[in-house]
This record gives C-alpha cells, structure tokens and sequence, in this order.
C-alpha cells in the first residue's frame, strides 16, 4: 500500500538521519488507512503458553490483517508451530500464517509438513529459506530439499493455493552477492508465486523508502511490509543486528544509555521509537506494518493507537 505523490520523493535525509521532506507526524491526526499484523513465536511452555494466549486476547480486537507463528532453525519448533496456529485459527477470528522453511528436511517432508498445515484449515504460509542449524558455520541445502525460498514458494503453490508471503532485506541479506543479485532473488520468489513480502526490520527509515523504490523500478509489485521491531532489550537487539546486518543507528544507542536497569523506561522509549518509526513511513506513503511482538502485547497497543488502529468487537470463534 504505497501512496507517495511525487513532491514526496526521498531525496536526500537531514542531519538527524531523518528524510527531507517527511513530516515527523507523531503530533500530526491519526491516520485512518493502516492495516497491521503481527508475528509471535510458538510458546514453550504452560506459563509461556498462558502468556501468549494473554496476548493474543489482547491484540485479536485491533483486527489485524494476519498474524504469524515463527518456526525455530531446522524445523525445530514444526509441531509448535502447527499446534499455535491451529490453536488461533480455532479459538479466534483471525487469520493465521504458519513460517516454513527449507532447512534440513527433504521435499518430502517439506510437503508432508505443508500438508498438514493446509489440512488444519491454514491457508497461510510465511516461506523462508531459514538459518543455518546451530553448530553449522553456513546453510547448506539439503541433497533432497528445496534449496531456496524460491523453490520452497513454487513448491508450495504445487500443492495448494496457499497465501505465501516471503522475506525481503532491505539492507540487503548477509550472505547475498550485492544488492542487485537479492532484489534479483526477491523476484524469483515472487515469479515463483509469492504475493506478499515482509521486510527484516530496520530502523533508518529512509533505508525502507529507498529500498522501496528499487524494488518497484525492478518491477516487482507485490505488496512489501515493513517489519518492525519495538526495542524493549537494546544490548540483545544491538548484538543480534551485528548478524543479521541490521544498521543500529547511534542516536538509538544514545536513547537507551542508562536503562539496563529500568525496564519500564526501556518499554515507553521503545513505543515511541516504533511508532515514530512507522508515522514517518506513513508519510511517506506506507500504510501496512507488521510488528513483531515478541509475544507481549503492550508495545503493541501502544504503537497501534498512535497509529490509528484501535480495537473493535471481535466475533466469537465457532
């Protein structure tokens, strides 16, 4: 959902690392056009599993377009995952999509799983290539696997008409030869059949709308999510960007200095910064975001009314 008139160009970005042009709008009317979707990691246990089913009370009235189940490296948390999102498919209104991914199963096992996800009535499939397993220096395909997320996509779509959505990297995957060559397997994803890509997240902003223009003048037109992610443990963040190549601005750093041991300050200093983060993008014509939870909700809420999404009756589940 891309609404950018061309006075809205991203040219060039102040001093701030904030585009020129683009209205910090937190004070700004709300918007009224933002859909949202959220992602949440299988439970571990019954105190995480009350946890999440919390959350997801919490969150099931903002009516979010989907939501998603991760699914740990390796296939590691396959039935989790499927036990989750049949759980919401069963016990909410919502639509759920289950990640699936390439690594470590063969083809065979790839469609047994997909099989079974379709057969729980889940018409939703995020479809990664996946990390390589712990202990393992790189990914490496498996002899009798789909080797790539493009292969897992067309695969999929051999099967059943899923609803696929993909990743896409707008600071360009690690292990990627250049820019050009993940845009380039970006469209083979969705030449594949993918209809929907959602983003690792980011914090410059402008990293987004410049991305989003090269994808568009690749020509590719799926719908391309921004996936944000509400900072709430800065060092953990901080650490886990070094490998996923994720650019963590100084001025956010500068923010968190001090609030190793003041919890509450870190979660307010976080709202703020994501929904900053996504009234900046909506200016500059975005208008879908999905947030990636961490199974709490408050942060959630909390970015969804400053963006304008606010809760609504929500049917009960049959």
């Amino acid at each position: 959902m891309v609404r950018r008139k061309s006075t809205d160009r991203l040219l060039d970005v102040n001093r701030h690392g904030r585009p020129k042009g683009l209205i910090p709008a937190i004070a700004a009317p709300l918007p009224d056009d933002v859909e949202v979707s959220f992602e949440f990691f299988p439970p571990a246990t019954p105190q995480a599993q009350a946890q999440f089913r919390e959350t997801l009370a919490r969150l099931e009235p903002l009516r979010p377009e989907f939501v998603s189940v991760t699914y740990g490296a390796g296939g590691t948390t396959q039935d989790r995952t499927l036990e989750t999102v049949t759980e919401i498919r069963r016990t909410t209104s919502l639509q759920a999509a289950a990640h699936l991914t390439c690594v470590g199963k063969s083809k065979a096992e790839v469609d047994a799983v997909a099989e079974r996800i379709w057969d729980a009535g889940v018409r939703r499939i995020v479809a990664l290539r996946g990390d390589a397993p712990k202990g393992a220096s790189r990914y490496q395909p498996h002899p009798d696997g789909y080797a790539y997320a493009a292969d897992l996509v067309a695969g999929l779509k051999r099967l059943h008409d899923f609803k696929i959505a993909v990743a896409a990297y707008p600071e360009v995957h690690p292990e990627a030869l250049s820019a050009d060559a993940d845009l380039d397997n970006l469209k083979r994803k969705v030449d594949a059949g993918a209809e929907l890509a959602i983003s690792q997240y980011f914090f410059d902003t402008e990293v987004f709308l410049r991305y989003l223009e090269r994808v568009r003048a690749a020509g590719i037109a799926i719908p391309v999510i921004p996936g944000i992610l509400p900072v709430s443990n800065f060092t953990q963040v901080a650490r886990f960007s070094k490998m996923c190549g994720t650019h963590v601005p100084d001025w956010m750093a500068e923010l968190f200095d001090g609030l190793d041991d003041d919890p509450e300050t870190r979660r307010l200093v976080a709202a703020s910064i994501a929904a900053e983060q996504c009234r900046l993008l909506h200016a500059g014509g975005v208008g879908r975001f999905h947030l990636y939870t961490l199974n709490h909700s408050s942060l959630g809420i909390a970015i969804c009314r400053m963006l304008g999404v606010r809760p609504q009756t929500v049917a009960k589940a049959a």
